[in-house]
C-alpha cells in the first residue's frame, strides 16, 4: 500500500486489487493477534512438560521401573518374548534381595547388555550347582564371596548364568522383577523359588 502525503495529511489510499485487500486485512488480524501472552502460554507449558518428562525419568530410573525380558533362559518363569514387567529399583539399593528373587542385572561379560536371572545364593552361602546339566550328573559346590550373588536362570539348559561367570558382584544389580502386567493372562507377582 502506498501512502501518499498531501499538505501534511496521510491518506491512505484503497486497495485497488482483491489480493492487496486480503493482505491489509490478514496483516490488520496479525497485529490484533497477543503474540505475548501466547509465547507466554507456550513457554508454561513447554516448561511443565519438561519437569513432567523429568519426573517420569526419575521415577523409571530409581523407584520403579518397567522391563520387557527375552530369551529362553528364565522359562517358565518368564515366556520368551511378550512379558512386561515392573521392576522394583530401590530393593537392591536397601539390600532387599533374596534368595528365590529374579533380578535385572548388567552382564558381567557385557556391560551394554541387561540380563534377568534367579538369585539362588547370597553372600557367604554354599550353593551347588550342575556343572553341566545336559551331559553328566557333575556337581560343584562353591561360596559366595562377600558383596556377590549367585544367579541363574531358571532354564539351565539354555542360559548362561554364574556356572560361567562365577558370582556376581551385588552392584551389578539394577533392579528386583516383583510383578508382571502382561500378558493378561499371567497378571500378578512373579514366582519365588528358594
Amino acid at each position: 500500500l502506498m501512502i501518499p502525503k498531501t499538505k501534511g495529511k496521510i491518506i491512505p489510499i484503497e486497495p485497488s486489487s482483491p489480493s492487496a485487500a486480503a493482505m491489509s486485512r490478514f496483516v490488520r488480524r496479525l497485529a490484533g493477534i497477543p503474540w505475548r501472552q501466547i509465547a507466554g502460554e507456550a513457554s508454561s507449558v513447554g516448561l511443565l512438560m519438561a519437569q513432567g518428562l523429568c519426573a517420569v525419568h526419575v521415577v523409571s530410573e530409581h523407584v520403579l521401573g518397567v522391563a520387557f525380558p527375552r530369551g529362553p533362559s528364565m522359562l517358565p518363569a518368564l515366556n520368551m518374548a511378550g512379558d512386561v514387567l515392573l521392576t522394583d529399583k530401590v530393593s537392591p539399593r536397601r539390600g532387599w534381595v533374596g534368595p528365590g528373587d529374579v533380578v535385572l542385572l548388567l552382564s558381567p561379560e557385557d556391560p551394554r547388555k541387561i540380563v534377568a536371572k534367579r538369585v539362588l545364593g547370597m553372600e557367604g552361602d554354599e550353593v551347588t550347582y550342575p556343572v553341566d546339566a545336559g551331559n553328566s550328573d557333575a556337581t560343584k559346590t562353591v561360596v559366595v564371596p562377600q558383596g556377590h550373588i549367585w544367579v541363574q536362570g531358571d532354564n539351565i539348559y539354555s542360559s548362561n548364568d554364574s556356572r560361567q561367570f562365577g558370582p556376581v558382584p551385588y552392584g551389578l544389580v539394577k533392579g528386583k522383577m516383583s510383578y508382571r502386567i502382561w500378558p493378561p493372562s499371567r497378571i500378578g507377582s512373579i514366582d519365588s523359588k528358594e
